[in-house]
C-alpha cells in the first residue's frame, strides 16, 4: 500500500476540529498553496471563456452571465475545499468545459428558465449514478496504464504548449525551465514556484500585460426560477450529464487514482452532483471533478507528501471563492494575462505529473499496446457526438485490452503457438484400445 493510500484510508475527517484545524495548519506549505493558486488560474483562464461563449449563445444578459460565473467559482470553492478538508485528500473540482462546450450549441434553442431547469436535473442525474456506486465500480475495474495513459494524453497538449511557447514568448520560457530546472536541484519543492515568479517577471519585461481590461467590481448571484420542459431535458440535461461524467468525472477519478489516492467515488459523485444542482438557479450548469488542473495539485511539486497534498485543495477552493466574490476584477485579471504566460506556468507545473504518467502507461509489458491507444487517442484531441478525446481514449483502450488479453486467455499462461504445434506433429498418433 502507499503512502497515498495510507492517508487516505486514515484520513477520513474523523478528527476533532480542534485536531484538525492544528493539523492544516501543520500540513500548509507554500509549494501547496502556489499549486493552488495556479490551478485556479489554469482552471479560469480557457475554460472561463468557453463559458463566456455559451452565455453569449444563450443570449443572457450581464447580470446573468456574471452570476454564472459566480455560481460555477464558489460551487467549485466550497467542494474543493470542503471534500479535500474531509477527506485529507487534494481533491480538485472545477466547472464542466464540455458541460460549457456542449451548451454553446444548444443553448441558444431554449428559455433560459428552461436551461436552469435542465442543469438542475443534470446535476440530479449525476448524484444519482454517484450514489448507486455504479460509476466507481466501472472505474474501479480500469488497468491502471489505461488510467495512466489517459492522464498522460489529457495532459500532452499542456506539456508540448510549453515547448509551443517558445515561438511568441522564448523569455518568459527559458527563464522559467532555467529556474525551474536551478531550484529543483536544491529544493523540489519550490521549483514551480520559482518558475511562476520567473516567468511573470519576464513577460512584465517583455511587455506582456493588458491591465486596461481589468473591471473592478463585486459580482453578485442571480436567481432564475427553474422550468422544466421535455425538449430541453433531452437537448441540453443529458448531454451534458453525459459528457460530464465521462469526459470530466471519470478523468478526474482516474488523476486521484494514478497519483496514489484511493477516491470515494460516491462521496465525490455525489457531493457535485448536488452541488450543481443547488446552485443551477443562480446559473451553475456543471461542478465535477477536475482533471488536467487536478494533476497541478496532486503531484508531487505540490507536496513530496501524498498525506500534505490536500491543503493545495484547500488553497484551490479559497482562490476559487475569491474569484467568485470578486469575479469582475479577477476574471478580467486572468483574461489579462498572454496566454503564453499561462501555457509556461501551466507546462512548467505538470512536467513532474506528466513524466510519472507516461512511465505509469509503458510500465505493464502485457497492457502495454492498450495504454499507448489510450494515450495517443487521447493525445489527439477528437471530439465525436459532443464527447472529449479523454472518454474515447478511455473506450479504445479498453477495447483493445479486451481483444488483446481475450486472445492470452484462450491460450495456457506460457504457451507458445509454434511449440504447441511442433509437439503435435511429433506425437505418435492415438489409437484407440479394443
Amino acid at each position: 500500500m502507499t503512502t497515498a493510500e495510507q492517508s487516505t484510508e486514515g484520513g477520513t475527517g474523523t478528527e476533532s476540529g480542534e485536531a484538525g484545524h492544528r493539523g492544516v495548519l501543520r500540513d500548509a506549505s507554500l509549494s501547496a498553496v502556489l499549486a493552488g493558486l495556479i490551478t485556479v488560474m489554469v482552471s479560469c483562464s480557457g475554460p472561463l471563456l468557453v463559458v463566456l461563449a455559451a452565455a453569449a449563445a444563450g443570449h443572457l444578459s450581464d447580470e446573468q452571465t456574471a452570476s454564472w460565473v459566480w455560481a460555477a467559482c464558489v460551487g467549485s470553492g466550497v467542494t474543493c475545499a470542503v471534500l479535500s478538508w474531509w477527506t485529507r485528500m487534494p481533491v480538485i473540482t472545477a466547472f464542466s468545459t464540455p458541460g460549457a462546450a456542449v451548451l454553446v450549441g444548444s443553448l441558444g434553442d431554449y428559455s433560459y428558465p428552461e436551461a436552469v431547469g435542465a442543469f438542475l436535473v443534470s446535476g440530479l442525474f449525476m448524484a444519482v449514478a454517484g450514489l448507486t456506486g455504479v460509476f466507481g465500480r466501472i472505474m474501479r475495474r480500469i488497468p491502471p496504464g489505461i488510467v495512466a495513459g489517459m492522464l498522460a494524453g489529457v495532459l500532452f497538449s499542456f506539456g508540448a504548449g510549453l515547448f509551443s511557447a517558445l515561438d511568441s514568448a522564448p523569455l518568459p520560457v527559458l527563464a522559467a525551465l532555467a529556474t525551474y530546472l536551478a531550484v529543483k536541484q536544491r529544493s523540489p519543492r519550490y521549483a514551480v514556484a520559482g518558475a511562476l515568479l520567473a516567468a511573470v517577471l519576464a513577460t512584465v519585461v517583455a511587455p506582456g500585460l493588458h491591465t486596461a481590461s481589468i473591471d473592478i467590481r463585486w459580482t453578485l448571484p442571480v436567481f432564475t426560477a427553474p422550468e422544466f420542459s421535455g425538449s430541453a431535458l433531452v437537448g441540453i440535461a443529458v448531454p451534458l450529464a453525459v459528457v460530464t461524467m465521462a469526459s470530466q468525472n471519470a478523468p478526474g477519478l482516474g488523476v486521484l487514482a494514478a497519483c496514489g489516492y484511493r477516491p470515494n467515488d460516491r462521496l465525490l459523485i455525489t457531493a457535485t452532483g448536488l452541488t450543481s444542482s443547488a446552485l443551477a438557479p443562480l446559473g451553475g450548469h456543471a461542478v465535477n471533478l477536475a482533471a488536467i488542473t487536478a494533476a497541478i495539485s496532486t503531484g508531487e511539486e505540490a507536496h513530496p507528501d501524498p498525506r500534505r497534498r490536500y491543503v493545495a485543495g484547500l488553497a484551490s477552493g479559497f482562490f476559487y471563492l475569491l474569484t467568485g466574490v470578486c469575479g469582475a476584477a479577477l476574471v478580467g485579471l486572468f483574461a489579462a494575462l498572454p496566454a503564453e504566460l499561462v501555457a509556461v506556468i501551466a507546462g512548467v507545473a505538470l512536467l513532474g505529473t506528466i513524466s510519472t504518467s507516461l512511465a505509469q502507461t509503458v510500465a505493464d509489458e502485457r497492457g502495454r499496446d492498450a495504454s499507448v491507444v489510450t494515450f495517443l487517442t487521447t493525445a489527439s484531441g477528437v471530439t465525436l457526438g459532443g464527447i472529449g478525446s479523454a472518454c474515447w481514449g478511455l473506450v479504445l483502450g479498453l477495447v483493445t485490452h479486451a481483444a488483446l488479453t481475450g486472445r492470452r486467455r484462450r491460450r495456457s499462461p506460457g504457451e507458445d503457438p509454434t511449440a504447441v504445434a511442433a509437439a503435435r506433429s511429433a506425437a505418435p498418433p492415438h489409437r484407440p484400445e479394443r
